[in-house]
């Protein structure tokens, strides 16, 4: 029993011929092989593009083939007797709004009073322009991110109680961006409560304006207020328009108004 056993054992142990013979697979010399055919691929291509450069360097420039537009598209000046003689300073905006601002507001009425609270000399500071908004620092601030340049003011009294008032904003010279963001602000809010509580009518001809008639503001133990404004602006020129009364103010008072000032621009 012992012996028939180990001769088992043994025949277990012992490899059979196909064991034997089997290869032995080497995968590294796989890669191996692969990796210099690789590299011999890049050293080939970095040599030629060596040389290609190296040929290119020593040959001369190739001129470039000359253009075929003799005559472009582009605007050209025109000759000394074609060109158009310069606007009037009557007619050029730019050069009118260069000049004395004040010259481009309304005048009074015939038969209008100063108003007792208007600026004296027909301009007003920037921080005290500034300073007729809620938060004034954050309005200044604002105002000076906008470009603002100056304002031009004028007022006046008619009748018993009603005072008007326009203001000229002039921003950077030619920079629309800073009149348009303006009144677009200022018109963003007139619908809110406290304020005209509608979308107010467009002003024909601006482009841009709107006027607004106020619901009237009563409060005890004062006089009734009507109140009606404008806004609009015109290149670098925002124009804002003011009415008080105690008595109600019409949507043709405040449109006359904002059209006349509309024409002086």
């Amino acid at each position: 029993m012992t012996d028939a056993v180990a001769v088992t054992e043994t025949a277990t142990a012992a490899p059979t011929v196909t064991e034997a013979a089997a290869p032995v697979v080497r995968p590294r010399r796989v890669l191996r092989t692969v990796g210099l055919i690789a590299v011999a691929a890049v050293l080939g291509l970095i040599g030629g593009t060596a040389v290609g450069y190296g040929v290119q360097a020593d040959r001369e420039p190739t001129p470039l083939p000359p253009l075929n537009q003799p005559a472009l598209a582009y605007p050209k000046p025109l000759p000394k007797d074609k060109a158009p003689d310069p606007l009037p300073a009557s007619e050029d905006r730019r050069a009118k709004s260069q000049g004395d601002l004040r010259k481009l507001l309304v005048p009074k009425p015939a038969g209008a009073k100063k108003d007792e609270f208007g600026d004296a000399d027909g301009w007003q500071s920037v921080p005290d322009f500034a300073s007729d908004f809620e938060r004034a620092g954050n309005a200044l601030s604002h105002q000076l991110e906008l470009g603002i340049r100056r304002v031009a003011v004028t007022s006046w009294k008619t009748g018993a109680d009603r005072v008007s008032e326009i203001r000229l904003v002039q921003y950077r010279a030619g920079d629309v961006l800073g009149a348009r963001e303006h009144v677009e602000d200022q018109q963003g809010y007139m619908s809110d409560e406290e304020y005209a509580e509608n979308e107010g009518e467009e002003l024909k001809g601006s482009g841009n304006g709107r006027y607004y008639v106020f619901p009237v503001h009563r409060e005890s133990g004062y006089m009734d207020l009507y109140q009606a404004r404008a806004y609009f602006y015109r290149g670098d020129i925002a124009v804002e328009i003011f009415v008080f009364d105690t008595k109600k103010i019409s949507e043709n008072d405040i449109r006359s108004l904002a059209e006349r000032q509309l024409g002086r621009l």
